[in-house]
């Protein structure tokens, strides 16, 4: 069973998806979508699923430095609930503290250019979510 690892932003959802052992994230694209319609994604990611065999999601939990949830924590739970009610796969939300920055940094010393950086920051995030959340199984399974 594959998992899938999603960014949620505002206006994107960086994807990405673990091979079959779940050993490694691989990033597979940036959905485009608006925040106020939660269902305007359900189509690209429904494909997805299918295409990929899907059976979890990983969601990115961003918290404040304190531990908090704010805003857009509360998004990506509401967006988790729906994962699970609409696409029939259990959603586990995941911290994702520092992961955009993370990706950002791997980027630039990967000597991206600004424009190309802007495309992929989002799917590079949600690798790095997934990575990080498989990276722990294997350490709980071990």
């Amino acid at each position: 069973m594959k998992t899938v690892g999603l960014d949620v932003g505002s206006k994107t959802i960086g994807v990405a998806a673990s091979d079959p052992l779940g050993l490694t994230a691989q990033g597979l694209t940036t959905i485009h979508w608006d925040e106020q319609d939660i269902y305007s994604a359900d189509d690209q990611l429904k494909q997805i699923i299918e295409e990929h065999a899907i059976g979890k999601a990983v969601i990115g939990l961003p918290k404040h430095m304190n531990g908090t949830v704010g805003e857009r924590g509360e998004a990506s739970e509401a967006y988790a609930r729906h994962v699970e009610n609409v696409h029939g796969i259990p959603a586990i939300l995941w911290d994702e503290r520092l992961s955009t920055a993370a990706a950002e940094r791997v980027l630039l010393e990967a000597d991206m250019s600004r424009k190309k950086r802007k495309k992929v920051i989002d799917k590079m995030a949600a690798v790095m979510i997934l990575q990080s959340y498989l990276d722990q199984e294997k350490i709980k399974g071990v």
